[in-house]
């Protein structure tokens, strides 16, 4: 999916789902959480931000997606430790 794990979470609680259901759907994408949030960030952008100002802009769209902060600043960095 394009989506982080948070997104997904909330999409699947608007829908009224058993919060098992909704645990078990959600653990399994936060396991590949950084590589996924990866592959989102490299069709969008290709490659680091020169300045401040686009490394924000980068990490507002990993934002919008529903990535989380330590996932988010983990690809934005550039780290491609995983």
């Amino acid at each position: 999916p394009r989506l982080g794990g948070l997104r997904v979470l909330q999409d699947l609680q608007t829908k009224g789902l058993a919060p098992e259901a909704i645990s078990h759907a959600v653990a399994g994408l936060m396991v590949r959480e950084v590589e996924r949030a990866r592959d989102v960030w490299r069709k969008k952008f290709g490659e680091p931000a020169d300045d401040l100002k686009g490394r924000a802009k980068q990490m507002r769209f990993l934002a919008a997606r529903g990535f989380g902060a330590e996932t988010i600043h983990r690809v934005v960095q550039g780290g491609e430790d995983d």
